[in-house]
């Protein structure tokens, strides 16, 4: 591994930097602090900056040597979860119920530093964009700088992302052509019943029953309806009833999410989660109403550009540092819709082993800040003269 040396000269301010925001989560739409860091931090380098795309979201132009060149987008994203953190780290979150359990804050200071070393050095032709993306846990950043004019107001060539991975291998940077992960639909079953005394059931009909036996009806979709030769899951992640020991509740309310890669696949699933409530709701005289939200694209990366990563990955991480044909994953990232209108690529990079994403006791590996910072800044120094 060979991060740029210059980087690594100034890693010290770039840790502090993601340990302030780390401190100082802010979820979805709400990144005011962490998005007014960032352009403090991008003016000072001499970077002009553009605010309020998609809300808080920013974006950084710097011109090269000449504006002869392409004209290459790198994105990293601001908001935290809504997590209490259990890390008891020095820097740990100030913010109760909030933390930077993804690893954001990480991705927001690796952007940074390339931003800083790009300004220092204008080694190269043409034009580099940052762009600083609001809500990306689910909530449609993405969509809104989209909505907002973000490629209208700033085109790019191509673009890029970058995303930590705690399972490792340190140092280990990870990219495919084609789908890297998965679309996700989140949906919403509510069930209303008619709510009675609990020890005269006969005079109600109970939303209880009816949702323990969707649940488990909900999961021969997967295994029964769709091709096992392409990936599907469909979770359920809340269930909410009731609020005393003798009270048969009226209604009931059920959320998950379903992961695909097949279009064909996502729209069965769907079809089949309404199917199925309405014969539960059937079979347990009870009313259901199911909503099901696009919420996340098929993140697929150009073969072309992912190649291109690639090559440039390995001057930084070494030949055995790179994997340029790794396994998709059923995560999902609304970086998606972006690479939806500008071909790119997204890689994952390796930190070392330990909590994973979306886990209390979670926290960024700062020594992968140089090396996602060099690589960075290496795809624009190549791909604004290719």
């Amino acid at each position: 591994m060979s991060p740029i040396d210059r980087i690594k000269a100034f890693a010290d301010d770039l840790t502090a930097i993601r340990r302030d925001i780390h401190a100082h989560p802010e979820i979805g739409f709400e990144e005011v602090r962490t998005s007014n860091l960032v352009a403090e931090h991008l003016a000072s380098y001499g970077i002009e900056v553009h605010r309020g795309l998609g809300g808080t979201g920013l974006v950084g132009v710097l011109q090269g040597r000449s504006a002869n060149g392409r004209r290459i987008g790198l994105r990293a994203e601001m908001d935290a979860l809504p997590i209490e953190e259990e890390t008891n780290l020095p820097h740990r979150s100030t913010i109760p119920g909030k933390m930077h359990a993804c690893g954001h804050d990480g991705h927001t200071t690796m952007l940074l530093g390339a931003a800083r070393y790009l300004a220092e050095t204008r080694d190269f032709d043409g034009t580099a964009l940052f762009v600083f993306q609001p809500a990306e846990e689910g909530l449609g950043g993405a969509r809104a700088m989209l909505a907002d004019g973000l490629f209208e107001r700033f085109p790019c060539d191509e673009i890029y992302g970058l995303h930590n991975t705690p399972s490792g291998p340190h140092g280990k940077l990870k990219i495919r052509p084609g789908p890297m992960m998965a679309a996700a639909d989140f949906f919403d079953i509510r069930i209303t019943g008619r709510g009675a005394h609990a020890a005269e059931p006969h005079r109600g009909l109970d939303s209880i029953v009816a949702a323990a036996a969707l649940v488990q009806a909900l999961q021969s979709i997967v295994s029964r309806n769709a091709d096992p030769l392409k990936s599907a899951v469909l979770s359920v992640t809340q269930i909410h009833a009731g609020a005393a020991y003798n009270v048969i509740p009226e209604g009931a309310h059920l959320a998950g999410t379903v992961r695909t890669f097949d279009r064909a696949v996502r729209t069965l699933v769907s079809r089949r989660i309404r199917e199925v409530a309405q014969g539960i709701a059937l079979a347990h005289g009870v009313e259901i109403g199911v909503e099901i939200r696009d919420t996340f694209s098929v993140l697929e990366n150009s073969a072309a550009h992912a190649a291109a990563a690639a090559e440039i990955a390995r001057e930084i991480f070494g030949s055995e540092g790179v994997d340029d044909d790794t396994v998709p994953r059923m995560g999902s990232e609304d970086f998606a819709d972006m690479l939806m209108v500008v071909p790119g690529a997204y890689a994952w990079i390796g930190g070392t082993p330990g909590p994973g994403l979306h886990n209390a006791a979670f926290d960024f590996d700062d020594s992968i800040i140089p090396l996602g910072s060099s690589y960075l800044a290496r795809l624009v120094e190549k791909r604004t003269a290719a």
